[in-house]
């Protein structure tokens, strides 16, 4: 097998600023290579047997020189792979993917270059800076920090005869240089300046100043690398357009603790608010297999009267049986089907069925309280859920007619770092700890030990619903704010609400 190099641009940092053939890049790559400045969230997307070399460079420290950068990738194609060597920004806007492209081409390996969105207009605009505008500037160059031969100086005379925006990358450390050519050939001293630091991410730091002053404003806000220096009339749009900064979450770190499975959609909303999701699946999806009783269960639907399913997983795992003994949900006629929750019933939804009860709360009580006056003795039901839930909804039904439940999942301790975690809780770097459910408390409890507990009061514990606000009490944790309304979104708006003070 003949392999293959792709140059890939990985967008300035917010993970979502790909590209769709990069996106499949990624997908298809058996060898990752990839950049410090590439979000490490792309490579969730690549599959399980592919190989991740990271490569990343910063000021003075460079995990691999640029030749074995190349070394590595040209050996890694000659083996027959597809190589996916992943970059920050774009691989031709100073990324040295021409470098690249040309030892791979001495070498007679086929490569592909995949553009990216590069920082020195995407990082603008997540600071609120048009790098061009028609009032402002009509023009804008893009130069390096630092040149190859550090002896060497850019032509700052032609550079501060420019009427259009000036975008330095990796100049911080040559900041006060910068400021003072231009001032020193003819650029206004007065000349708007703006320092963006981590661009597009929920870290991302903007300062401003003026070609006079922005190296002492550097120094006091200790602005570090990696980081854009932006100089023209534009940096004056800032306030107007700073729309990323402005986002309901930006700049907080929310820990997701609910199973990997279920956790994207939270994860997304977080990321779209302008929040920094950390994903530490306390639980872990786990199907009861075989499961006979389920089998069973669904070959006899006709007798049972309503099902009432409590959870996302319960819909999947009950229409996943379904399909595989060859039916499908016309099976379901004349049965009432109950879900405990909106995300329940979209679940439903997503399989064709739409749910005749949803309670207006979200939990166990609601649903008895919708159903114990519709009910007869002569009903059956039939609860598919998780083997570890409480009695409550079985033992009330139970008094009125007949109530089948069966087990069909378990939740399980999730694969997790302890240390990882712990370390972001004793340095304060957690501002919302997010629990969707009881078994998510008494896992994260498990895993950093009751003897860490006390870590937890570093970071402020929303709870999605009354039940869940007992069990974090239980172990003497005070819960900072609990969701009016049970779901994902209530919990997001409640964590809004604070940021707002509300």
């Amino acid at each position: 097998m003949k392999g293959k190099v792709y140059l890939v641009g990985a967008g300035p940092g917010d993970y979502k600023l790909i590209t769709l053939k990069a996106l499949e890049c990624i997908k298809e790559a058996n060898v990752i290579v990839y950049d410090r400045l590439v979000n490490e969230k792309l490579l969730n997307e690549a599959k399980e047997s592919c190989e991740f070399i990271y490569v990343g460079k910063s000021s003075s420290n460079h995990t691999l020189t640029q030749d074995e950068i190349n070394e590595v990738i040209a050996n890694k194609a000659k083996e027959g792979k597809v190589v996916t060597r992943l970059k920050g920004g774009d691989p031709y806007v100073f990324g040295r993917g021409g470098e690249e492209g040309e030892y791979l081409l001495e070498r007679n390996i086929e490569f592909e270059v995949v553009p990216g969105i590069t920082s020195a207009i995407g990082g603008l605009c997540y600071a609120g800076i048009p790098i061009t505008h028609r009032n402002y500037a009509s023009s804008f160059h893009v130069i390096t920090g630092h040149l190859k031969d550090e002896e060497k100086e850019l032509n700052w005379k032609v550079l501060a005869q420019f009427d259009g925006t000036l975008v330095f990358l990796m100049g911080v450390k040559n900041l006060e240089n910068i400021c003072t050519n231009l001032i020193k050939e003819g650029k206004d001293k007065k000349t708007p300046v703006a320092i963006i630091n981590w661009a597009t991410r929920y870290n991302q730091r903007v300062v401003t100043g003026n070609l006079e002053n922005i190296y002492e404003i550097a120094l006091k806000e200790n602005i570090k690398p990696p980081s854009l220096i932006v100089v023209g009339d534009v940096v004056n749009l800032r306030d107007k357009l700073n729309f990323f900064e402005n986002k309901p979450l930006f700049g907080k770190s929310i820990m997701v603790t609910r199973a990997r499975s279920q956790n994207s959609k939270l994860v997304e909303k977080i990321m779209d608010l302008g929040g920094n999701p950390i994903e530490f699946p306390t639980i872990k999806i786990e199907e009861i297999s075989p499961n006979k009783e389920l089998e069973e269960a669904i070959k006899n639907i006709e007798k049972y009267s309503y099902i009432v399913f409590t959870s996302q997983n319960g819909v999947k795992i009950f229409f996943n049986k379904l399909v595989d003994l060859s039916l499908d949900f016309r099976k379901l006629n004349n049965i009432k089907i109950v879900a405990i929750g909106p995300a329940t019933a979209n679940a439903l939804k997503d399989r064709g069925i739409i749910a005749d009860i949803v309670p207006k709360e979200y939990i166990a009580e609601s649903i008895f309280d919708e159903l114990k006056d519709k009910l007869i003795s002569k009903d059956n039901i039939l609860i598919p859920r998780a083997s570890k839930a409480r009695d409550y909804l079985i033992e009330k039904l139970s008094e009125i007619c007949y109530v089948k439940e069966i087990k069909i999942y378990d939740t399980v301790l999730g694969d997790v770092n302890k240390e990882e975690i712990l370390d972001l809780l004793e340095s304060n770097k957690i501002d919302y700890i997010t629990f969707t459910s009881s078994s998510t408390v008494k896992n994260l409890v498990k895993i950093i030990g009751e003897k860490n507990l006390e870590k937890l009061k570093n970071a402020k514990l929303i709870s999605i619903g009354p039940i869940t606000s007992n069990t974090i009490k239980s172990f003497d944790l005070d819960v900072y704010k609990e969701a009016k309304e049970y779901t994902i979104n209530g919990i997001l708006d409640i964590i809004s609400k604070d940021i707002r003070g509300e």
